[in-house]
Parts: C-alpha cells; sequence; structure tokens
C-alpha cells in the first residue's frame, strides 16, 4: 500500500493564505484530509500555521501541486510517499 501526504509550513499567513487557499480549492478533488494547525498554542491567530493533507492521486500530479505552493512567498511544502507492505 502506497500513501501519499503532504506537508506545508506557512511562514506568515498575511502573505501567503489567499494564494495557498486558492491553489487548495483548485487542486480539492486531489485531497482527502486536511488539517490545519496554529504556529502555538497560546497564539490561536497565529501568523504563521502547518496544513497536513492526505493525498490521492497520480504522483506526477501531485508533484504540480507541491511545486505551485512552493512557489509562494514564505510557503513550503513536501510531499511525502509512505509505503506499507
Amino acid at each position: 500500500m502506497t500513501k501519499h501526504v503532504m506537508l506545508i509550513l506557512i511562514g506568515s499567513r498575511e502573505e501567503a493564505v489567499e494564494k495557498v487557499q486558492k491553489i487548495l480549492t483548485a487542486w480539492g478533488c486531489y485531497i482527502r484530509t486536511r488539517l490545519g494547525l496554529h504556529g502555538n498554542i497560546e497564539d490561536k491567530c497565529s501568523h504563521k500555521g502547518l496544513l497536513f493533507l492526505e493525498l490521492d492521486g497520480e504522483v506526477e500530479k501531485l508533484k504540480e501541486f507541491e511545486n505551485k505552493l512552493n512557489l509562494i512567498k514564505s510557503v513550503d511544502a513536501k510531499l511525502i510517499e509512505l509505503k506499507a507492505e
């Protein structure tokens, strides 16, 4: 079994949130699960954040999705492939 997840670190929500949301909406058919975490527990409106996505689709398309996110300033996206036998 192979699974794909993506971690997206957002360094500045003010700069990136609209662009990230637009890309997530456009690629929504590939997203099975989306979990957003604030930068820290004390600051509920943190300017930083982490998104966890469980993805489904062709690896080439998922890499394209990752590349589009990485074009945004203050965003670092990593596609991760997990395999279990």
